[in-house]
């Protein structure tokens, strides 16, 4: 009897393989506890169906992170703190804050723990920061922080 793998299934395949068993350890063990499917022409075309609507939503998804990656390659983010008189800033600038100023900017939502940032901004200057949205698209901004007025 051929089966549709739900789950992976130790000494059996993996989840989506479909094999040959017993009739009676498909009825008994492998339908019962939802870990396999029978692989009928109906289900196997709704799995290549569902296959083919993840790698359509994949490919969306790797367009829209290509072209934020391109709008935020080279952008420059400006914050004003408050120093001290020793030039040392009050407060500091986090991923968080440089994650809402590009959330701003790009008017896309870009989360916190895409900015790489190793320890919080406590000084005045310019920084590069690496945004990593996936792979290989890790645009470079540059954080500007300035003396408030």
């Amino acid at each position: 009897m051929d089966v549709l793998l739900l789950e992976e299934v130790p000494g059996l395949g993996q989840e989506g393989q479909v094999v040959s068993v017993a009739p009676g350890y498909a009825r008994n063990y492998l339908l019962p506890r939802k870990l396999a499917r029978l692989a009928t022409e109906g289900v196997l075309r709704q799995v290549r169906a569902e296959e083919a609507a993840k790698a359509r939503q994949q490919r969306l998804l790797e367009k829209r992170l290509e072209e934020l990656a391109e709008r935020l390659a080279g952008v420059e983010v400006h914050f004003a703190a408050r120093v001290g008189e020793d030039e040392r800033m009050y407060g500091s600038i986090t991923s968080q804050d440089i994650a809402s100023a590009l959330e701003k900017l790009v008017g896309e939502p870009v989360d916190r723990r895409r900015v790489e940032l190793e320890e919080p901004i406590r000084e005045l200057g310019t920084y590069r920061v690496t945004i990593r949205l996936r792979g290989h698209l890790t645009p470079r901004i540059k954080v500007v922080v300035d003396r408030e007025k």
